[in-house]
């Protein structure tokens, strides 16, 4: 097999000199140009902004969550007496990485900061890229205390779980949370562009896309999980239940007087606690969802509804779209006629 593997590339070597020059170089000429151009038109061509590394934060939030969990996460021969060796050890390395790529978001953000950062940013005090991380450091129990709750929840909310370590090695939903909460935390810290990578990564990983910037509270469950989106400034309280496909958006987009979008006002949904939304639905603009309510499969929301309320896609067509929001108060007479089934 090897020597046909060398014959072939003699061959496409023989060819390629018998065809002459394929352009590379002039290619390589234009692509300069057009690299420099772009350079130019942004300020910076003496100065080529270096940005963080994806490839470099997936390997920190292994780490952080080998160190988070290191009997289920971290290595597969872990010893009790050799645990606290291996999550100082691992903490030790992850974060002299992490440190790198907060210097660099931070050289990175002086450089391109725009007018409006600047404004929110101006009374704030600066900290050094070591304050940034050891802050950061600080908060690690925290996230740990809030994963704990989110694991939970996923046990107890899906009959298909068998373990609460089925759940965190297994559950895709579980995956992008922890994502979350460690971007999360580098978000309100000042780091958006990493915290966004890391959000991106699980995104990836997942299908499921939780903006850094959305607040979450304790023993929130992303069940199957493939397409979620939840936007930035969107709100959940305590156990929260969401499933595959649901949409906590924006219903429009301002603009300013010079047609820009306006960023960072609060435009996606607050959710309260105990709540749950089924496969499919779109809950669009800053409206609230009551707690205790259940949003039915597939369906299209831009109005606030009260606690209690139980809505489905059978109500909202049948509504005119300028009606007032119905709803259904748990425990009233007709919630046998409109209750959701849950499926797995």
């Amino acid at each position: 097999m090897m020597k046909n593997i060398k014959h072939n590339l003699d061959i496409g070597s023989a060819e390629f000199s018998a065809n002459g020059d394929l352009g590379i170089s002039q290619i390589v000429l234009q692509l300069r140009e057009l690299r420099l151009t772009s350079l130019e038109s942004r300020k910076r061509r003496d100065k080529p902004p270096k940005l963080p590394s994806r490839k470099v934060l997936q390997g920190v939030v292994d780490g952080l969550a080998a160190a988070l969990f290191p009997n289920r996460l971290g290595l597969p021969d872990l010893k009790d007496e050799g645990i606290d060796y291996f999550v100082g050890h691992t903490l030790d390395v992850v974060l002299r990485e992490l440190l790198a790529q907060v210097k660099l978001e931070l050289d990175f953000a002086a450089d391109t900061r725009s007018q409006l950062e600047q404004k929110q940013s101006s009374n704030d005090t600066i900290k050094t890229p070591v304050e940034t991380v050891r802050e950061f450091v600080k908060q690690l129990p925290a996230v740990r205390v809030l994963l704990d709750t989110d694991i939970k929840a996923a046990y107890e909310g899906d009959p298909a779980a068998r373990s609460i370590d089925e759940v965190l090695v297994c559950y895709p939903g579980i995956l992008a949370t922890i994502h979350y909460r460690l971007a999360h935390v580098l978000h309100g810290l000042g780091l958006p562009l990493i915290a966004r990578m890391i959000s991106e990564i699980a995104h990836s990983a997942t299908g499921i896309d939780i903006h850094p910037g959305a607040v979450i509270d304790e023993s929130f469950f992303i069940d199957h999980g493939t397409g979620v989106v939840i936007g930035e400034t969107a709100i959940i309280g305590k156990h929260v239940r969401i499933y595959q496909a649901v949409t906590l958006g924006a219903k429009r987009f301002p603009t300013d007087e010079e047609g820009n979008l306006i960023k960072g006002n609060a435009r996606h949904p607050i959710v309260e606690d105990d709540v749950v939304i089924y496969a499919g639905a779109t809950v669009l603009g800053r409206i609230t969802i009551g707690r205790g309510s259940a949003i039915g499969g597939n369906v299209w929301l831009t109005h606030s509804v009260p606690e209690g309320s139980n809505i489905t896609q059978a109500q909202m067509l049948a509504a005119p779209l300028d009606a007032r929001p119905h709803h259904t108060n748990v425990g009233n007479e007709n919630k046998s006629t409109q209750e959701i089934s849950q499926h797995h």
